[in-house]
């Protein structure tokens, strides 16, 4: 995912590549089943505690980690080098806040912008040992790896990614590890799926296949609809990937991410019937997750801004209104 908001989707275009093995049995699908997206230190952030309270939504996604520089293979918020996770005490508070609730924290490595963390570390161990830092600062049993943009396809920087999994995964086996990939209005792309396929051939197993349902021109004024078409598309060619899955499993290893309210493509937006709408049909499914983009965007505008404002949603709401909808899946 993209700051402050999203890029544009990427060129349509499938491929459906037999795996090199079966996708290994793992227990509970999500440790997340409901959670919010939000940056802790960007989009002037609301108060943790205050969001929870409001909301009644105690589990959120932090984002984004990522490097500062290709030579510099330490983790950062927003990839800024003044906000390292060794040094951090402003997301570890809102971390602690979190599990106070009662609430899991999760956190992705990469987004649409910055430098992904496998271009700057020199190979997996140290890119295992900086994730083990963030990791270990926030006490984390879920992490995300979201990637996007120009880190699809780049087949090192994969290797190097889920060689590193395999390595957290050996210091945790109970570590739980979701891939964020962006969506065309037919599902993923010849990138999406390699990206799978390269999990399957490095031997990383992956938990849950996070989709980002938005960005890829839906219609506005039937974006439930869409959405839900896109994500059935991608549950087909998960199937596909993997026959060994149900249909019912295939759903329950997907994961939904919406964007409430305008998105970055003039064609798309989602209101509180929209996300209802999806509400239900996550419900019926019974996907892995069900979380949005952002809740920095969870409010009202206060003043007139563009068709898309990172801090605030640029149509008429409640505060966390959509946080609220997302909170019935839990």
């Amino acid at each position: 995912m993209r700051q402050p908001v999203r890029g544009a989707a990427l060129a349509a275009g499938l491929l459906v590549l037999p795996l090199a093995g079966a996708m290994p049995a793992r227990a509970a699908p999500g440790e997340l089943k409901a959670a919010p997206c939000s940056m802790p230190l960007d989009n002037e952030p609301q108060d943790i505690v205050e969001a929870i309270e409001a909301s009644g939504q105690d589990d959120h996604i932090f984002a984004f980690v990522l490097a500062p520089s290709t030579d510099y293979c330490t983790p950062t918020w927003d990839g800024k080098a003044d906000q390292e996770v060794a040094t951090d005490t402003a997301v570890k508070a809102k971390a602690d806040a979190v599990r106070a609730a009662g609430g899991t924290l999760s956190a992705p490595f990469g987004g649409y912008n910055g430098i992904e963390p496998p271009a700057a570390c020199p190979d997996a161990t140290a890119l295992a040992d900086a994730d083990q830092q963030l990791i270990d600062t926030y006490q984390l049993t879920p992490i995300d790896l979201d990637i996007e943009g120009d880190d699809l396809g780049d087949a090192p920087g994969e290797t190097n990614r889920f060689d590193a999994i395999k390595l957290l995964r050996e210091r945790d086996p109970d570590l739980h590890v979701t891939l964020t990939l962006p969506l065309t209005g037919v599902g993923l792309t010849e990138a999406g799926t390699a990206e799978i396929q390269r999990a399957a051939d490095v031997g990383a197993e992956i938990d849950l296949f996070q989709l980002v349902d938005f960005d890829y021109g839906g219609p506005g004024e039937d974006m439930a609809n869409s959405a839900t078409s896109v994500a059935e598309a991608f549950h087909a060619q998960l199937r596909e990937l993997h026959p060994e899955l149900d249909d019912a499993t295939a759903c329950a290893r997907t994961g939904l991410i919406l964007m409430n309210e305008h998105t970055d493509q003039p064609s798309e937006l989602f209101t509180q019937d929209t996300f209802r709408a999806l509400l239900d049909h996550a419900q019926q499914k019974q996907i892995g997750r069900l979380s949005s983009w952002s809740l920095n965007r969870d409010r009202a505008c206060t003043q007139p801004g563009g068709w898309v404002d990172g801090g605030c949603s640029s149509v008429e709401q409640q505060p966390y209104d959509f946080a609220k909808i997302i909170a019935e899946y839990q």
